[in-house]
């Protein structure tokens, strides 16, 4: 099973007046809400039967999680404050042998940001973690002590 712990009112840059804003996605009270597009995707991918999707706020999800996890994959806001909450609030849950995927992890913020890049940073000097590699924007590391 794939727990998906999302808050679906977007990231930072989701906000109307930001550069990745999509107006169909606003709902009736007027927030941003993506767990309609979500689910959408879910079903096209016909994953439905192993995706179980959590409504919450990560960090407040991560303090209640109880047991191990075999993999972690942060992709969520991009600010320095969200990645590192997403980081700490999760990385601890990780059993060893699990894998920690960080999405969207560019050393030049030009590129598309800087913090999922110090957050990936922070996990590889940490001593938990061995970098496994890295496909596009992201990149793997599995966690090597408890």
């Amino acid at each position: 099973m794939l727990y998906a712990v999302d808050h679906h009112r977007g990231s930072e840059e989701h906000q109307p007046g930001e550069s990745h804003h999509d107006p169909a996605l606003i709902d009736g009270s007027g927030a941003v809400d993506t767990f309609h597009e979500f689910r959408r995707n879910i079903t096209e991918a016909g994953v439905d039967s192993a995706v179980i999707p959590i409504v919450a706020a990560s960090a407040q999800l991560a303090r209640f999680w109880r047991g191990g996890l075999a993999m972690v994959f942060i992709d969520g806001g991009h600010s320095l404050e969200a990645a590192l909450t997403d980081y700490r609030a999760w990385a601890g849950h990780l059993r060893p042998g699990g894998i920690l995927a960080i999405h969207d992890v560019f050393a030049d913020p030009a590129e598309g940001g800087l913090a999922p890049f110090t957050i990936w940073q922070l996990a590889s000097q940490s001593g938990l973690f061995e970098p496994l590699g890295t496909e596009g924007s992201l990149r793997g590391l599995m966690r090597i002590t408890a």
